[in-house]
């Protein structure tokens, strides 16, 4: 059984226990729990990274955001009406590549000097996770309405590769040793806390089976940039950041009555 099985078996034997009993006075209020998987297509910021790579060789970041993965869940208190908590965790990335020409000086694709055929590629990407809590609407019935945020920690890479494409293991360890060279990789890390107020549905399909729907905003703060080997990079623009738009939906298993 791995981890995940067994995970799921002690979160369900939880959950089963806190059910309330007929005359309990949870009945007017939402309890259970569960946990699953959460997909999500998020919009981050990329017009100032954009600008940025420009000279770069490669094509603009789009827009039109890219998906996300990950897990969450969560259980009613009890104790507190109409209140959960819970986590969740998630990350995806997207990538732009080009090609462009650049002419090396001698010594390094002979002499005198050489044109060559360089490979440009971009790829950027967002991680976080951190605790929910929200508030369930008890005006509503048979399914949930939830308000509330995530407070956490999370990250922006930017990584940076250009290359002439496939070679041999010594030419490999030869390219190294050499400076310049056609060869370039470097990773951009911002790292921030979050706080993401947001709205999330959940219809339960079966008693043991729920679909969610939702949407947040993902605000950055405290943020720190490195590069590399995590050295100090200063001076970053405020205008790259992780505050991101996003749209989720996912699938959970558990005990769930609203």
């Amino acid at each position: 059984m791995n981890k995940f099985s067994a995970t799921v078996i002690i979160f369900l034997l939880i959950s089963i226990t806190a059910l309330p009993q007929e005359e309990s006075s949870f009945y007017d209020a939402p309890f259970g729990g569960g946990i699953g998987y959460i997909g999500g297509w998020i919009f981050p910021k990329v017009y100032g990274i954009n600008s940025e790579l420009q000279n770069f060789g490669v094509s603009k970041f789009p827009t039109t955001g890219f998906y996300t993965s990950g897990g969450t869940g969560f259980i009613y208190l009890g104790i507190i009406k109409n209140f959960r908590i819970g986590g969740v965790g998630f990350g995806g990335s997207f990538s732009t590549s080009g090609n462009s020409k650049e002419v090396f000086p001698p010594g390094i694709y002979g002499a005198p000097s050489k044109i060559v055929l360089v490979n440009n590629e971009a790829v950027y990407s967002l991680k976080g996770g951190g605790i929910t809590i929200e508030y369930t609407i008890p005006y509503v019935r048979n399914f949930g309405i939830s308000i509330g945020a995530l407070i956490g920690r999370g990250s922006l890479n930017i990584e940076l590769y250009r290359n002439v494409g496939g070679k041999s293991w010594q030419s490999y360890w030869n390219d190294a040793s050499k400076y310049p060279s056609a060869n370039f990789s470097s990773t951009l890390l911002n790292n921030y806390w979050i706080f993401t107020p947001m709205l999330n549905i959940d219809i339960p399909a079966y008693h043991l089976l729920c679909f969610r729907v939702g949407a947040g905003y993902q605000i950055t703060f405290g943020s720190k940039w490195t590069y590399d080997n995590n050295q100090v990079l200063a001076g970053a623009p405020s205008n790259i950041n992780g505050d991101s738009l996003y749209l989720q939906a996912g699938v959970l298993i558990g005990i769930f009555s609203f």
